[in-house]
């Protein structure tokens, strides 16, 4: 993990080494705030499904029954 950081930090404004940069890759702002957007309705749903599940199936499963 620390070597990944420091090459993401030795990289850093580069995308493609000294081709493109984080800004020019970057989409248009109006489709990054449509994108924002979109995960702010689907993750609230998202994370209430799997709280779901995790109490629907939680403790139907014991150690010493499939051994």
């Amino acid at each position: 993990m620390l070597a990944f950081a420091g090459l993401a930090y030795s990289l850093f404004p580069y995308v493609v080494m000294e081709r493109m940069t984080i800004w020019e890759g970057a989409s248009h702002p109006s489709a990054l705030k449509f994108v924002l957007v979109g995960v702010a309705i689907v993750l609230p749903f998202l994370i209430a499904y799997t709280a779901f599940a995790y109490r629907v199936f939680r403790g139907k499963a014991r150690a010493g029954l499939y051994e």
